[in-house]
């Protein structure tokens, strides 16, 4: 697929999930202004933890805005699992199987022969639309950026 920007739709998608079993894009934005979708390539790797880690820690504040944190990486549930319990993840994992939410997001990338999500966030309203994205992350400081972004957005309405 091409790449994605902002003012799109955002590719609908059905997977499972760490914590709600199968959902799919309308299930996570229903109820919520706002849903941050993250991609990272792999669980409990240096810059994946410090960017869940990130976000943990602004779960609360972010999740005051009316908007979810996801992420989403290849890898399984059992993984997730392990990954969220030995960070206390409070939000939910996406095992995007085959990489195929990935691919809908342009995030898919290759190397060595191994597939993997690329570390990009797309914030995406509760009619879908993609409002940003975040192509340059710094792992240890997104959530904080994204947190930043969605109150600006909020109070520029």
């Amino acid at each position: 697929m091409s790449k994605l920007e902002e003012g799109q739709i955002a590719p609908d998608f059905e997977a499972l999930s760490l914590l709600r079993g199968k959902v799919n894009l309308r299930e996570l934005t229903k109820d919520k202004k706002y849903l941050v979708l993250y991609f990272y390539p792999k669980d409990d790797t240096m810059g994946c933890t410090k960017e869940a880690c990130s976000f943990r820690d602004h779960f609360y504040n972010i999740k005051e805005l009316n908007a979810e944190v996801v992420g989403v990486s290849l890898d399984d549930i059992e993984s997730h699992r392990k990954f969220a319990k030995k960070y206390n993840l409070p939000f939910d994992l996406i095992y995007d199987e085959d990489g195929k939410i990935s691919e809908k997001y342009g995030v898919l990338k290759s190397m060595f022969g191994k597939k993997f999500a690329s570390r990009v966030t797309f914030i995406i309203n509760n009619e879908g639309k993609i409002v940003k994205i975040f192509r340059k992350v710094n792992a240890a400081e997104h959530g904080k950026e994204v947190y930043e972004f969605l109150k600006n957005l909020e109070t520029n309405k």
